[in-house]
């Protein structure tokens, strides 16, 4: 699978840790930055993050700040993107197989690795439903 990944410098080291271990499980990892802890504005990578799914070139995305809010705002701001932000592993299980959600965002000041690797693994593991969440994500899609 082919996994974006992104995020600003308060989610660097978060970032970091997940895309060691998206390599370790064999994906491909695009990572949009940043690239260090120095101060910048998560808008300027998660953006460009999320273009790379809704447009097809990365299958799901990942996106990591202190809070995790920021950015998966931002990335609810392209149309295709469906981004949750995620603090435990039932979360991202819930959004995959209810909303089909196609990115999550994490915080790195609440989220310790252990706990992300937990959170990644159900969400590129676990499959969408379907049935009447196919409804509800349509809606969204409108």
């Amino acid at each position: 699978m082919k996994i974006s990944l992104a995020s600003d410098h308060g989610g660097f080291a978060l970032k970091t840790y997940i895309a060691r271990y998206l390599e370790q499980l064999g994906h491909t990892v695009r990572d949009f930055g940043t690239y260090s802890e120095e101060s910048c504005d998560y808008p300027d990578f998660a953006r460009p993050a999320a273009l790379a799914v809704a447009s097809g070139e990365c299958d799901r995305g990942i996106v990591v700040c202190t809070t995790g809010i920021g950015v998966s705002i931002v990335a609810n701001k392209v149309h295709g993107v469906r981004c949750a932000l995620c603090t435990n592993s039932d979360m991202a299980h819930m959004t995959r197989a209810h909303n089909n959600a196609n990115m999550i965002a994490l915080g790195q000041k609440y989220v310790d690795c252990a706990t992300a690797q937990a959170i990644v693994e159900e969400f590129l593991n676990t499959p969408f439903e379907g049935g009447k969440h196919a409804r509800r994500v349509d809606k969204i899609e409108e």
